[in-house]
């Protein structure tokens, strides 16, 4: 297994943008954020059902970096290019805590506990990357823990302890043993997205213009990609790797990527994120909104719409 490296690699940009003729051919990356979020359970987002079968939910106006679900109370959390949101008792998006920076990397690491990465509002002052930070409030508030000013993670992923992230200022995997606090280097490659198996943190996959790549040692060496290409991937249980690719189509592999299967098409267009919660629970966003899943992607309920087209 060798180090995939592709020398035409550039960083990603804030959008998103792909072209492609059969196989992908070439990928634009840009990432966006985003703005509110819709309440997982209960009917407080509720509305007239749209063509797809999905409730109308309040609208946002920006794009979505990531999701999840805080474990403590099922709350669903939305990091975006302005701030984290959740859905106040009406349903309606609400802002956590005070911060407008852009989050970027989010990921739920247990009850209460938020990662991510990004850059600070503008006119704050601080650095233009802000490492890897943390909350222990929900997102109500975040401390540095490492890497300030010098990561900028587009991706992270955690399981047992081991943190990996995508720094997008070198193109470089990164793995912490201890919970975020030092780090070390991995393979150099073009990342879209990247994510660990839940049963072995030396098993792991990220989606490149060529397909999935994948590692089992830890992130030092990559197979190079296979198709289908994905522009997203969760690992929710050891049997259940979802990935969705550029149009929405939503994958399962059962064996860690070596063979996939579609299942689903998400509504709303190109997605923007996606988090399996566990292997029936998922979570994406799309260009028209958030959607979730209980079964599997067998039936999807829209939890937030967004109305940005484009940023």
């Amino acid at each position: 297994m060798t180090a995939f490296t592709d020398p035409s690699r550039r960083p990603r940009t804030r959008r998103r943008h792909v072209a492609a003729t059969g196989a992908l051919a070439a990928t634009a990356l840009l990432l966006a954020a985003c703005g509110g979020e819709g309440s997982p359970g209960g009917d407080a987002s509720a509305g007239p059902a749209d063509d797809h079968g999905a409730e109308h939910a309040p609208a946002v106006h920006s794009h979505i970096h990531g999701l999840g679900i805080d474990p403590a109370d099922g709350r669903l959390y939305v990091a975006t290019h302005e701030g984290v949101y959740t859905a106040d008792g009406s349903g309606k998006p609400r802002l956590v805590g005070d911060s407008r920076d852009d989050f970027m990397g989010f990921t739920v690491a247990g009850d209460g506990t938020f990662l991510a990465s990004g850059h600070p509002a503008p006119g704050s002052g601080e650095p233009a990357n802000h490492g890897l930070i943390r909350s222990t409030d929900a997102g109500k508030s975040w401390t540095t823990t490492s890497l300030k000013g010098e990561a900028d993670f587009h991706a992270l992923d955690h399981v047992k302890g081991t943190v990996y992230g995508y720094d997008s200022t070198g193109g470089i995997l990164r793995v912490s043993e201890d919970g975020g606090s030092t780090w070390k280097d991995r393979a150099r490659l073009q990342a879209l997205d990247i994510a660990v198996s839940p049963a072995d943190p030396d098993r792991l996959v990220a989606t490149t213009t060529e397909g999935v790549a994948r590692s089992t040692d830890g992130g030092r060496n990559f197979a190079r990609g296979e198709q289908p290409a994905m522009e997203f991937v969760s690992w929710a249980s050891p049997d259940a790797l979802y990935g969705i690719d550029f149009t929405g189509a939503l994958h399962l592999s059962g064996d860690g990527g070596t063979t996939w299967k579609k299942t689903a098409t998400v509504p709303g267009g190109q997605p923007q994120a996606l988090t399996a919660v566990s292997a029936g629970h998922l979570l994406a966003a799309t260009q028209d909104g958030v959607y979730e899943s209980k079964d599997a992607g067998k039936t999807f309920t829209k939890r937030l719409t967004v109305a940005n087209g484009s940023h």
